[in-house]
């Protein structure tokens, strides 16, 4: 029995596989007949279940259990079979396609999968395999009758699912972007490990017959390919799930930063009747975010009655002056204005001209204002002189 390294990482690559299944599966309660959902969270419990399966230790632990020698063999081969074609059945149904075309690709998948299973199982109980082996079953029964049918059987249809998988991955990368064509472009190289796995233990069974002693190929090789291939399809398969909500947060994130000036400005300004509040640091960026937006509106809606048109008027001229177009000349206008007005400038208390002087604040993204803070004509105009200066013309 093998102990330490290979076991650990056999249980690390199942449990990372099983965790997200468990994660997943709310989704599947709500939604069970959500035919993409029911094929994802198969494909993690099995993909979870292949890999103790395969440890070892794990091994061991079912043949006591269960008192057959080697009654984990059959257990571990339908596992890969069942991983091999609910991969195949998840890209099936993942692909975009007419619903009946789908339907009837997903049942020959099941079925053709499912016979195969019970094939297995069947060769097995046919089979002798008295001698327990826990790494190299493949390599001790290569020529025993009906097990080495149940051998070449399961590394062939794990072979053809996973081969098939990596295809059609590829091609339907061609067809998307972003995060979902980035985690099909892993999955390729993932499917194609399993498939390295099939091929290394044919070509040792093939020695075996032939008279020479491979098996070194089936307990030291082949199973150099388990751990990257696990951790590439988890990646594959968990990227285009988080993908988007992360691209999200990262936009989130980066508006959150690109309002600070704005919001550095204008985040003293009475507003009656609002609530401020600071949120803990957990809140999600899109809270933080709304809850920012909000409170600059707010603080433009208590300014409005003091915003001064002399002054957008004499920031707009300076913009032209210094070469900016229309669209920026009036942004800058605006915030110099608001600025003004959140300092209390002297001439900011007529309420009609200041409702009139700050309409257009509501054409203007937020993002644009922020970015005008740093405008060299807006820090003119936050100098009493300069405000002066408006108010005077």
């Amino acid at each position: 029995m093998q102990h330490g390294p290979n076991n650990t990482a056999f249980w690390i690559c199942g449990a990372l596989l099983l965790l997200i299944c468990i994660v997943k599966l709310p989704a599947l309660i709500r939604r069970p007949h959500d035919m993409l959902l029911r094929a994802a969270v198969l494909l993690l419990f099995i993909g979870g279940w292949v890999f103790f399966l395969a440890a070892p230790d794990s091994i061991a632990l079912v043949n006591r259990i269960s008192g057959v020698p080697n009654f984990a063999a059959p257990l571990a081969y339908s596992a890969m079979t069942g991983f091999a074609g609910a991969s195949l059945l998840l890209i099936i149904n993942w692909r975009p396609a007419p619903p009946d075309v789908t339907r009837r690709a997903s049942r020959l998948c099941i079925s053709a999968y499912a016979l195969v299973i019970i094939a297995i199982n069947a060769l097995f109980w046919c089979g002798n395999a008295s001698v327990e082996q826990l790494t190299l079953f493949d390599g001790y029964f290569a020529r025993t009758p009906f097990i080495r049918e149940m051998i070449v059987l399961y590394l062939v249809a794990h072979g053809v699912g996973t081969l098939t998988t990596s295809v059609l991955c590829r091609r339907w990368s061609k067809q998307v972007d972003g995060s979902l064509r980035a985690g099909l472009l892993i999955l390729v190289p993932a499917y194609l490990l399993h498939v390295v796995y099939d091929v290394i233990k044919l070509v040792a069974i093939g020695g075996i017959w032939t008279g020479r002693d491979w098996n070194f190929l089936i307990d030291q090789v082949a199973p150099l390919t388990a751990a990257p291939s696990a951790l590439l399809v988890v990646t594959g398969f968990f990227l285009p799930l988080v993908g988007p909500r992360l691209a999200q947060t990262v936009a989130d994130l980066r508006h959150l930063r690109l309002l600070a000036p704005l919001w550095k400005e204008l985040r003293h300004v009475p507003t009656p009747g609002a609530l401020r509040s600071t949120l803990p640091w957990w809140t999600r960026p899109a809270v933080r975010l709304t809850g920012r937006k909000t409170a600059i509106y707010d603080a433009l809606r208590a300014l409005a009655p003091y915003c001064n048109p002399a002054v957008r008027e004499a920031a707009y001229r300076a913009a032209k002056e210094a070469g900016e177009d229309g669209d920026n000349a009036a942004v800058i206008a605006d915030t110099a204005m608001v600025l003004a007005a959140s300092r209390g400038a002297p001439s900011t208390g007529q309420n009609e001209q200041g409702t009139d002087g700050a309409s257009s604040l509501g054409h203007h993204d937020l993002a644009l204002l922020a970015l005008a803070v740093s405008s060299p004509i807006v820090q003119q105009f936050r100098e009493p002189r300069r405000l002066a200066e408006s108010s005077d013309s």
